[in-house]
């Protein structure tokens, strides 16, 4: 198999789902704007997610897919077969619990996450409301993070890339069409995220059907393969936890600041969730089942040279993305937001979060990067380590910043943490001897470095402000459509002409 084509497909349908992400959160902001509303969902909407990455693509996949890719390589397909039944099984109880509790307990729930709700009645029990609608969604979408972890291991990247593609075309129509039929239209949302997590756990099931793999639900508490899978659920819990629960803190801290907080942090975050999908998310899918195999082929020698691979191709694309996002933070917020009720000044607010976030870009994508080379080796308890030191450390920035920065101060703290948690994770990879660099790196980045700075120029020189904010949607779009092409042709120009060449990251495993 060709990584390097295999990237090329995830990242294509990963680009695919941003792309309607952004439509998505283009018709939601020109419906809702940025205020009550809005706030109240984008709070209920993270608790769904932030268990979503505990039971789903965090932790259970974390924990799952090194073993299966295990007894892929080395065991019989009934006992494979076997493996997958009594895991999802175990997991779709421990949801089915899960998320009654979660209906119940909507009202206790947003008082941990947001408690600065509870001075606005109206804020606090919409935001219940929408809990209530949403919390199903944890169980259509960690079963169907289960299926993607099966397909993944088969080699069969496309269609779990593809699936988020159904979520958004789920907020599209809801927002666009069955808004005015709701009271209040926010709760349209709501009912978007429901259905859209049913949509995508359908979409899998042919293609899990071509594999044979698709699970039965047969309970069997006595299959050690489904402890080994538990007892590596434990740490990788706690680690996707912290990270989660720093989040989860931001909220609470935004939550007493003025309206609309929450909700300039969330389209920053969107603008963020672009390239770390389609660069981090992309690599970490190909290169956790890669690992694995190398792993259980006890290959150390390749093992090293596919993380290094990862980590050249992570800086090639990463470094460039996160000076365009700073430099172009006006004209992505304004092209992609400014309309209808999202004024100005929200473009603004919105503006000083994405250049925060923008510092930890290269650091958020390397830890997904990084962190798999110990999942692979069945090691959770590192990552775990690095990611306490990275939450205490987040929660004192948050305090550090969140005065003189407002809420930029709280996305500046997460944005510092990422890049602390990637080279925490770096410097334990190379004590163990886990990761040897390859020659070659230093005329690497004194290439990589003229190519960036070259691009930056040319990007500061299109991002005036009052061109912006002052120009029709069309002109937005046009401008900033040749912004991006011109920038990324400048970019990929100037590296030809330092001699890099595509087959020079071409990797077969």
């Amino acid at each position: 198999m060709n990584l390097l084509k295999a990237l090329a497909t995830v990242s294509g349908m990963t680009l695919l789902s941003r792309i309607l992400g952004f439509v998505r959160d283009t018709v939601i902001a020109r419906a809702f704007g940025a205020g009550l509303m809005t706030d109240a969902f984008f709070v209920a909407f993270k608790i769904p997610n932030l268990l979503r990455r505990l039971f789903a693509e965090g932790a259970f996949s974390q924990a799952f897919v090194p073993i299966l890719a295990e007894y892929k390589n080395r065991r019989s397909a009934e006992e494979t077969r076997n493996l997958v039944d009594h895991v999802t099984a175990l997991l779709a109880l421990a949801l089915f619990v899960v998320t009654v509790i979660g209906v119940i307990a909507a009202p206790i729930i947003v008082y941990v996450s947001a408690p600065g709700f509870y001075a606005s009645p109206e804020k606090r029990d919409l935001a219940i409301q929408l809990l209530r609608i949403i919390f199903p969604y944890i169980f259509f979408i960690s079963l169907t993070a289960l299926a993607g972890g099966i397909l993944n291991t088969y080699s069969r990247f496309s269609v779990p890339a593809f699936t988020p593609v159904l979520l958004n075309l789920s907020f599209i129509a809801f927002a666009l069409w069955a808004a005015p039929y709701f009271d209040p239209p926010v709760l349209a949302l709501g009912w978007a995220v429901a259905a859209g997590g049913v949509l995508q756990l359908a979409f899998q099931i042919p293609f899990l059907l071509r594999l044979g793999l698709l699970p039965r639900l047969r309970l069997n508490f006595r299959d050690p393969g489904v402890w080994r899978v538990v007892r590596q659920m434990g740490p990788a819990v706690f680690g996707v936890s912290i990270g989660q629960v720093s989040l989860l803190i931001n909220t609470i801290f935004a939550s007493f600041l003025v309206t609309g907080s929450v909700s300039w942090l969330y389209y920053a975050d969107r603008l963020m969730e672009f390239p770390t999908g389609m660069l981090g998310v992309a690599l970490g899918t190909i290169l956790l089942p890669s690992l694995s195999r190398r792993y259980s082929e006890r290959s150390a020698e390749e093992y090293s040279a596919l993380l290094d691979w990862g980590l050249r191709l992570t800086l090639l694309l990463a470094v460039p993305a996160a000076l365009a996002l700073a430099l172009l933070a006006v004209p992505l917020v304004s092209t992609l937001f400014h309309y209808g009720q999202f004024s100005e000044a929200d473009v603004l607010y919105t503006r000083n979060a994405v250049i925060a976030y923008s510092v930890g870009l290269v650091g958020l994508i390397l830890v997904k990067v990084l962190a798999p080379g110990f999942y692979a080796q069945q090691d959770i308890r590192t990552p775990v380590k690095c990611a306490v030191i990275t939450l205490f450390a987040t929660q004192v920035m948050n305090l550090v910043f969140i005065w003189p920065l407002r809420h930029a101060g709280l996305a500046l703290a997460i944005a510092l943490g990422a890049c602390l948690n990637a080279t925490l994770l770096y410097k334990r990879l190379r004590q163990r001897g886990i990761y040897v660099p390859r020659p070659g790196w230093l005329p690497f980045l004194s290439k990589l470095l003229v190519a960036v700075a070259a691009m930056g120029a040319a990007l500061t020189v299109g991002a005036r402000y009052t061109v912006w904010i002052e120009a029709s949607a069309w002109l937005r779009v046009t401008r900033l459509s040749m912004l991006i092409v011109g920038g990324g042709a400048l970019y990929l120009a100037v590296l030809a002409l330092l001699g890099f060449r595509p087959r020079d990251f071409a990797k077969r495993v």
